[in-house]
């Protein structure tokens, strides 16, 4: 599928996909919404010392770099999974802006890692940051009770409805630990319907810039 990058209008890029008429990040920031979905009403509620986060859509590696310069300043261990079943290639990725729009030109090398380091195995990118990428469809993630956090970043409802189903939600409610917590820039209904139906409690919150709200879900 061909792949297009653009930029969004924080200044930072995103990759476009003409066949689906979806990209990969919100338009209005890529940036600015990964932060605030991700970490802001994510990561920041999590103060264990050692986190560990499945992220649903590894895609362009933005959610996972903006997590490691948040662990450099929490001092977190971060135990990081990241599924994706169409990687971005090389070439793509090394025309993304995201570490000088970061002001992160220190640490390129660990986002260059990031994409280069070897799929199905852990990865350490730095003594506190340890990655796992892992090829695979959404549905057959088999994950019980592993992860403090799950970034949900699919592509959207519109396009890609099957990623949002009561079957989906079902198997990252057993991939959580207790109080475990699901954030994703989306609030549909019918998605919090499906979060539901898994046995979270979710809330609506204060969506990304642009975007009215998103939802939250946790594990009881």
């Amino acid at each position: 599928m061909k792949r297009e990058i653009i930029l969004t209008k924080d200044g930072s890029s995103s990759i476009f996909l003409p066949e689906m008429n979806e990209t990969y990040h919100s338009r209005f920031g890529a940036i600015q919404e990964a932060k605030h979905v991700f970490i802001k009403n994510g990561l920041s509620l999590i103060n264990d010392k050692s986190v560990s986060i499945l992220e649903i859509g590894f895609g362009t590696g933005l959610n996972a770099f903006i997590t490691f310069l948040e662990a450099q300043k929490t001092n977190q261990q971060i135990n990081y999974v990241g599924v994706e079943a169409y990687p971005v290639e090389l070439d793509i990725v090394s025309n993304l802006n995201y570490v000088s729009e970061l002001n992160a030109i220190e640490q390129q090398n660990v986002f260059d890692l990031l994409h280069q380091s070897n799929w199905e195995v852990e990865n350490t990118i730095e003594p506190n940051f340890n990655l796992t990428k892992r090829q695979q469809k959404f549905e057959a993630i088999s994950d019980l009770d592993k992860y403090n956090l799950i970034y949900f970043d699919a592509f959207g409802f519109d396009v890609q409805p099957e990623l949002w189903s009561d079957a989906i939600f079902k198997t990252m409610y057993k991939a959580l630990l207790p109080k475990g917590i699901l954030v994703t820039y989306a609030c549909r209904t019918v998605i919090k319907k499906a979060m539901i139906e898994a046995g979270f409690k979710v809330e609506k919150l204060p969506g990304a810039p642009g975007k009215r709200e998103m939802l939250r879900a946790v594990k009881e």
